[in-house]
């Protein structure tokens, strides 16, 4: 395959989790081991198994939407507006009218629009009234969350949704830089959203037995590769990162976090929700991302693991690790940001991916938090609970997703010449 010498630097990173609604505060955060998983505030949880998530709190849309605007966007939308703003504003881009039809938007999404969904299904059981409102699918449409940043920016490029389950914010990056480096956009906005604490989603997480039940103790439910883990805690937000041609950042004085270097993308063809024995999937997508961007394995100094605090998938993300690095994994450091935020699923991967930028830039690596004690199956360095000094020259970061959905982004340090 021919490849062209373009590179995909990260110039911009707009954030809404848990644990922030701006990028400052998400990063002071995960740097301080800050748990934003809490007691379910959306709707009364008691009836349910599990009564706790990583809720977006304090978010106000009003800062970025005008309020003629809000009522026609969902939740995920709102997310996803505010995310794309921050970081446009965070790289000094200005879209110009006669280069618009090069900058484009990608965005993932698993769930879309459930709360919209939820709202009118529950007023017509309550009130037996069939009147549906002239926004009712324009708000649950996932391809809306794209469609609003590129009318507010102007981008008249590629625009559209990806829906890869948790693997959707991942792709959505990765999908972004492959444009950007065989010529077809200079810049591109791309990220995940997802606002799915919502009653539906989970009871319906929880019937399948995939959450954490520990709601006494919400802030210490997520906890990746400990061996008392007992499943995933939901979570939501947003992520958009700028994503540039080098030469232009560059030419533009750009701040460069990082530089977007490999992609891997592949299905496991095993099973909807259980991911393929021993990590086999996940091993080969790995090995994609690495070759991909030219990276051998004894460059990667860290590794953002999909790292969900279920019981099964951990230890095979595990093994998967292993089957990459060999005898060299265990020196890699290994860390589950998820331990802080929950699991966001369609924004999970774009989540991981800004703060794997940010981990490189700041020459930090975050920790996991809530890791007390070890499994035999889970033995490798997993930054436990604080956060970590060093120097990353190139980083992964993993997201695998129902269905058999596998991505791997690779990232590299930037050099200035």
């Amino acid at each position: 395959m021919l490849r062209t010498e373009r590179r995909v630097a990260v110039t911009g990173i707009g954030l809404v989790t848990p644990i922030g609604n701006d990028l400052a505060t998400n990063w002071d955060h995960l740097l301080a081991g800050r748990s934003g998983i809490g007691r379910i505030t959306r709707f009364d949880p008691s009836g349910l198994s599990v009564r706790i998530a990583g809720e977006v709190r304090d978010f106000d849309p009003g800062a970025f939407i005008e309020k003629k605007d809000i009522k026609k966007m969902d939740a995920f939308s709102q997310y996803a507006v505010a995310a794309a703003q921050m970081a446009v504003d965070d790289a000094a881009l200005r879209v110009q009218p006669a280069a618009a039809d090069r900058v484009g938007v990608i965005v993932g999404v698993g769930m879309g629009g459930m709360a919209t969904i939820e709202s009118v299904a529950r007023k017509y059981h309550q009130t037996g009234s069939e009147k549906v409102g002239p926004f009712f699918v324009p708000r649950l449409s996932a391809n809306m969350a794209p469609a609003h940043i590129a009318i507010r920016l102007g981008a008249k490029g590629t625009n559209h949704v990806i829906m890869s389950a948790c693997a959707s914010g991942a792709d959505a990056v990765g999908e972004a830089s492959r444009l950007i480096r065989f010529g077809y956009q200079d810049v591109v906005l791309a990220g995940g959203t997802e606002a799915s604490v919502t009653f539906m989603c989970v009871s319906g997480f929880a019937a399948m037995r995939a959450l954490s039940t520990r709601n006494d103790e919400p802030e210490r439910a997520s906890r990746p590769f400990d061996r008392d883990r007992d499943g995933f805690v939901i979570g939501e937000g947003a992520a958009i990162l700028v994503l540039e041609e080098l030469g232009r950042a560059a030419a533009r004085g750009a701040r460069i976090y990082a530089e977007v270097a490999g992609f891997g993308a592949n299905s496991d063809a095993y099973h909807i929700t259980m991911p393929a024995p021993e990590g086999e999937g996940a091993a080969r997508c790995m090995r994609l991302a690495l070759e991909d961007g030219m990276i051998e394995p004894l460059e990667i100094d860290y590794i953002n693991a999909h790292g969900t605090s279920t019981p099964h998938n951990d230890a095979i993300e595990t093994q998967a690790i292993k089957r990459v690095f060999g005898e060299q994994a265990a020196r890699v450091a290994v860390s589950s940001t998820k331990s802080m935020i929950g699991h966001a699923l369609g924004a999970a991967g774009a989540i991981e991916a800004a703060y794997t930028a940010l981990a490189i830039h700041h020459l930090t690596i975050p920790p996991t938090i809530n890791y007390e004690s070890a499994d035999p199956a889970c033995d490798l360095d997993y930054v436990p609970n604080r956060a970590r000094p060093a120097r990353i020259r190139a980083a992964l970061s993993n997201s695998f997703g129902f269905g058999g959905a596998n991505t791997c982004l690779a990232f590299r340090e930037y050099r200035q010449p």
